[in-house]
């Protein structure tokens, strides 16, 4: 199939890039600027409404600001869009939402398919212990901008749906003040070249239960991009989720 992947020089694009053509897809890049990635020919954004005219799929890992620009003309082209920028606010989103009335669109936080199986654990966790404290943390690398992570985020939808209420975040903890039922901690750490872990801690009843997910590489997160796009490009218009696919 063509592919045609936008942000194809970041950290994941570029991983994304090879996992394609790995698989004897014929894929094209989007960057800011030309270059070369994995052999692979990487055009400026304003070549985009052409390369899109021959593709099957386009795959966006960018900043959501630049992802608003290129939804309209993947709208245009009528082109599958797979989508892993993290970071959006409600018109984001609601921009997103839009398009699927028009072309299929799967949006995810994050495409290893070791989180989808987390979050299901996640929500028969917290349906089994209602009662215990909840807490959340998670790290990557120095670099990342948006905190939480959008994994951290989608985690905590889903503690809020299986405990039938939505839990007051807490973003880190100082001075004095108790720790509320209502309450669900949120730490965030960025440091080093860590490419993602996430950790759900329930306690109570003298016992704790800690559920983990770390990603080792970002070739993880390609892999299930790909595999995404892959099963997108036969969708009908439509909203889609990681845990559809697999």
């Amino acid at each position: 199939m063509n592919l045609v992947v936008i942000g194809a020089t970041g950290r994941t694009g570029s991983e994304i890039v090879a996992e394609a053509s790995g698989r004897g897809h014929d894929v094209v890049g989007v960057a800011t600027s030309a270059d070369t990635v994995e052999d692979v020919r990487v055009y400026p954004d304003d070549e985009l409404p052409r390369l899109l005219e021959d593709a099957d799929a386009a795959i966006d890992f960018t900043v959501p600001a630049a992802t608003r620009e290129h939804v309209e003309r993947v709208v245009e082209a009528g082109v599958p869009y797979v989508v892993g920028t993290t970071g959006f606010g409600e018109a984001g989103l609601d921009a997103l939402r839009g398009a699927s009335k028009s072309i299929p669109v799967l949006k995810a936080s994050n495409f290893a398919r070791g989180v989808q199986a987390l979050l299901r654990l996640v929500e028969a966790g917290v349906e089994a212990l209602p009662e215990y404290d909840i807490e959340l943390t998670e790290t990557h690398h120095s670099g990342k901008r948006d905190a939480p992570s959008g994994t951290a985020n989608t985690i905590l939808d889903v503690v809020d749906s299986a405990a039938r209420s939505k839990l007051d975040r807490t973003h880190g903890r100082e001075g004095e003040h108790k720790r509320e039922k209502s309450e669900v901690g949120v730490h965030v750490r960025r440091a080093g070249t860590v490419r993602g872990e996430h950790e759900l801690l329930l306690a109570g009843n003298d016992e704790v239960l800690t559920l983990t997910h770390r990603a080792e590489s970002r070739r993880v997160f390609a892999a299930g991009a790909v595999d995404a796009a892959e099963w997108l490009a036969d969708a009908d218009a439509g909203w889609y989720a990681f845990g559809d696919v697999l």
